[in-house]
C-alpha cells in the first residue's frame, strides 16, 4: 500500500491539536478541540473511499469483509491499552463496572460524559458507529438502488443534524457534555467526508471543474471559518455545538479537496514548513491513532510524577513532555503492536485485491 504523504500530514496536524487540547500552551485548548473535527472528515472521506473503490471494482461490496478488516485496525489496540487506564482509578478505589461496559461496548458518549477511564475515547465511539451504519446503509443503497439525488440527501442529512443539535442544546442544556459527543449530533463531520469522497470517485470531473473555478473563495471560506475558534470554549458555548461544528467540518473538507486535487501539494507542504518538518509531522500521522489512545495516560502519568517540580509549571516543559512521551509510546505502539495485528488480518482477511493508493483512516 502506497500511503499519502499529505493525508498524513493532515492527520499529524489533527493529532497535535488534540495534544495542545489537552496539554495547552496559553490559550490552546480553544484551538485544539477541532483536531478531532479534522479526524472525523479524514476518517469520512478514507472508510468511505475504500468501500467506493470497492464497489467501483466490483460492482458490490462484503460488508462483514470490510467491517472484519476494520475491526483489526481499531479493536486490537484500543482493548489492548484500556486495562492501563484502569490502574490509577483501581488505586483511588473508584472503580464502575457500568462505566467500564460502556467504554468497551463504544456507548460512552450516550451513557457517560466523555468516557469512564479514556475521555478521549468518545469520538471513537462515534467512528465506530459511522463504520457501521454506513456500511451498511451502502449495501442496502446497492441491492435496492433508489433513485435519489446522494449529494442532496448528505445535505440534507447534515441539515438535520444541524437541527439536532439546536433542539438539543436547547432542550436539555444540562447534557452539556453528551450534546458535544453524542453520535447523531457530531456524524455530520464524518457525513462530509463521505460527501468529498462520493464526488472524488464518482464525479472527479466536475468536483475538479468547480473547486478550480472557485478555488481562491474557497480556501477564503476555510480561513473565515476556522479564525474565531481561539476566541471560545467549544463545551460550554452552545452556538458553537450547534453552527460551530458545521462551520468546522466545511473547513476542513474545503482543506481536504485541495490536498487530493492539488498535484504538487507536497511541494507547496515543503515550502511552507520545510521537507524535514512534514516528513516529521507525516510520520507522527501515520501513528496517529496509537498516539491518540495512550496520550491521555501518558499525562496522567507525568502528572503523578511531576507535579510538584518547578519546572514542570512550565506549560512549554508540560506540553514537551506529554507530547514527546505521547508520540514516542504511539510511534512503537504502531511499529510492533498494530503491525502485528494488521499482518495477521491480511493474511486471514485478505482485501479483494483493491489496489489501494491511500492511507487507511484510524
Amino acid at each position: 500500500m502506497t500511503r499519502l504523504r499529505e493525508l498524513d500530514f493532515l492527520r499529524g496536524i489533527a493529532i497535535l491539536l488534540v495534544l495542545l487540547r489537552h496539554s495547552p500552551l496559553i490559550n490552546t485548548s480553544n484551538i485544539g478541540w477541532i483536531g478531532v473535527d479534522l479526524f472525523f472528515v479524514l476518517s469520512g472521506y478514507l472508510v468511505s473511499g475504500l468501500l467506493f473503490r470497492e464497489y467501483l471494482k466490483f460492482g458490490n461490496i462484503k460488508p462483514k469483509l470490510f467491517l472484519i478488516r476494520r475491526g483489526f485496525k481499531i479493536y486490537p489496540l484500543y482493548y489492548l491499552t484500556y486495562p492501563l487506564y484502569l490502574i490509577p482509578i483501581l488505586y483511588a478505589g473508584k472503580l464502575n463496572i457500568p462505566g467500564i461496559l460502556s467504554d468497551l461496548t463504544f456507548t460512552q458518549n450516550y451513557l457517560l460524559d466523555w468516557s469512564y477511564a479514556n475521555e478521549a475515547s468518545w469520538s471513537l465511539a462515534v467512528e465506530e458507529h459511522f463504520y457501521f451504519g454506513f456500511t451498511l446503509v451502502f449495501w442496502l443503497y446497492i441491492k435496492y438502488r433508489p433513485n435519489v439525488n446522494v449529494t442532496a440527501t448528505f445535505i440534507l442529512c447534515m441539515f438535520l443534524i444541524l437541527l439536532f443539535r439546536f433542539f438539543s442544546n436547547r432542550i436539555f442544556p444540562l447534557m452539556y457534555v453528551r450534546n458535544f459527543t453524542m453520535t447523531h449530533l457530531r456524524i455530520d463531520s464524518l457525513l462530509a467526508g463521505v460527501l468529498i469522497s462520493y464526488w472524488y470517485h464518482f464525479r472527479i470531473t466536475d468536483l475538479q471543474r468547480i473547486f478550480n473555478r472557485y478555488k481562491i473563495f474557497l480556501l477564503l471560506i476555510a480561513g473565515l471559518f476556522l479564525c474565531w475558534v481561539p476566541f471560545k470554549e467549544p463545551t460550554f458555548y452552545e452556538p458553537i455545538k450547534v453552527y460551530g461544528f458545521s462551520l468546522v467540518y466545511i473547513s476542513f473538507g474545503i482543506i481536504i479537496i485541495y490536498f487530493v486535487l492539488n498535484p504538487k501539494i507536497n511541494q507547496i507542504l515543503n515550502k511552507l514548513f520545510t521537507r524535514p518538518v512534514v516528513d516529521i509531522i507525516s510520520k507522527i500521522g501515520f501513528c496517529s491513532y496509537s498516539i491518540y489512545l495512550i496520550h491521555r495516560l501518558l499525562i496522567i502519568v507525568c502528572r503523578s510524577l511531576l507535579n510538584g517540580y518547578a519546572f514542570y509549571d512550565i506549560l512549554a516543559v508540560k506540553f514537551v513532555l506529554h507530547s514527546a512521551t505521547a508520540i514516542i509510546a504511539g510511534m512503537y505502539i504502531t511499529k510492533v503492536v498494530e503491525s502485528y495485528f494488521l499482518a495477521i488480518r491480511n493474511m486471514v482477511y485478505p482485501s479483494r485485491g483493491i489496489n489501494v493508493i491511500q492511507i487507511e483512516a484510524r
